[in-house]
């Protein structure tokens, strides 16, 4: 049996005892009749009580010559048990309701120090296995149409970010952080990735939603937590998609959601700023929408560069329907070149999945070729409808 079936057990098992609980009192108290404690006190009086068990929160007892069992309220005053020894009343003192409430707050702690049991182990995982660190990413430039110049340049800091010693002796410190902004699936992610395979440095992976929480604080702490692991894995490259979601300007409107995102991005001003990240750690960082991001976290000394990743031109879309064709065969009628010049302004990821659906329709179809035919209906079927006008004429 596995933990998570152990402590579904456990539950069930807690359940179920404070049903039984309640489901044994509630059955008890259907065996007596009701006496107000007006009635009871002229009867105590008058001496027609004959015996009473005391509990904590009522009194049974039994008339004299009367085998039926009644209860009332009991008064809980000090010389209660004494008044009715005085009238002669044979008197029990009974204790389980108290042990019954001793197991109910035990049950209580329990549970309330369970929560918090289980909101520190959380955190401890949380250390634990959160941001994975990734030595090998397997992804290289060769797999990424174009951004030749950006490749280049990129490389240039990846150079200073693994030998920083020998850039310093020149003046030349390590740039802290990058910015790459443009449209989704123009392949922001795979290129990070590969410069990582290609420096071979270490690698973080993490987007703006890592960051939110229903907790307050835990978006800041988990900023600490991502340098403080970077940091034992130098040099590193941190890698932050969807930047914006936590990267936007502060906001003091003064609502919890502003305040936890005040918080994350002076957690993330502090790391950047902080002496021990300066070396062997670079963070890349992704978002479609620059003019929204903090000023304060994008300018010079933080994120030194920006780069933008735009919608690939007629060379790159070229060499990215070769690339998506490797294990694709397309009819000998279809001219690439052309083909290209009909998937102008789509991204990477768009032309990607055209090509994909269009060998899904083709394998239905029992066909071994992609037809012309193929692609268009799967442009129309992925939203992305091929403007075949541009088919006839060339770059």
């Amino acid at each position: 049996m596995n933990k998570k079936s152990i402590k579904i057990s456990l539950l069930i098992a807690l359940i179920l005892i404070i049903f039984l609980i309640n489901a044994l009192a509630l059955i008890n108290n259907n065996n007596l009749i009701y006496m107000n404690y007006k009635d009871f006190y002229e009867q105590l009086e008058n001496g027609n009580i004959e015996t009473a068990v005391i509990k904590d929160n009522k009194v049974e007892f039994k008339e004299k010559d009367d085998d039926t069992l009644y209860f009332t309220e009991n008064p809980n005053y000090d010389n209660f048990k004494e008044n009715l020894l005085l009238n002669g009343v044979q008197v029990e003192v009974d204790s389980s309701e108290e042990s019954i409430n001793f197991a109910f707050d035990i049950l209580f702690y329990l549970f309330f120090f369970g929560i918090i049991i289980f909101a520190i182990a959380k955190l401890v995982k949380l250390n634990h296995n959160t941001f994975k660190v990734v030595r090998h990413t397997k992804i290289k430039f060769e797999n990424i149409a174009g951004m030749e110049d950006l490749k280049k340049e990129m490389m240039k800091a990846v150079e200073i970010l693994k030998n920083p010693d020998k850039f310093k002796q020149k003046g030349i410190r390590q740039t802290k952080g990058i910015i790459l902004e443009g449209n989704p699936g123009n392949g922001k992610t795979l290129f990070a990735k590969a410069l990582a395979e290609e420096a071979d440095v270490s690698f973080i992976a993490t987007k703006g939603a890592d960051f939110q929480s229903a907790m307050m604080s835990i978006g800041a702490r988990k900023i600490k937590m991502l340098f403080k692991k970077a940091r034992r894995h130098k040099p590193c490259i941190i890698f932050i998609d969807e930047f914006d979601g936590i990267g936007e300007r502060r906001n003091y409107a003064g609502t919890g959601v502003d305040k936890e995102n005040n918080r994350i991005i002076t957690a993330m001003l502090n790391e950047m700023d902080g002496f021990e990240s300066e070396d062997g750690i670079l963070v890349i960082a992704a978002t479609n929408s620059y003019l929204s991001l903090d000023p304060a976290l994008i300018r010079p000394g933080r994120f030194d560069l920006k780069y933008n990743i735009p919608n690939p031109d007629f060379d790159t879309r070229l060499k990215l329907i070769d690339l998506y064709t490797t294990k694709k065969v397309l009819e000998q009628n279809i001219d690439k070149q052309k083909l290209a010049n009909a998937f102008e302004n789509f991204s990477c990821s768009a032309i990607e999945t055209i090509l994909n659906e269009a060998s899904m329709l083709a394998i239905l179809e029992n066909h071994e070729e992609i037809s012309l035919d193929n692609i268009i209906e799967a442009g129309k079927k992925t939203n992305c409808n091929i403007n075949m006008k541009k088919y006839s004429s060339r770059n």
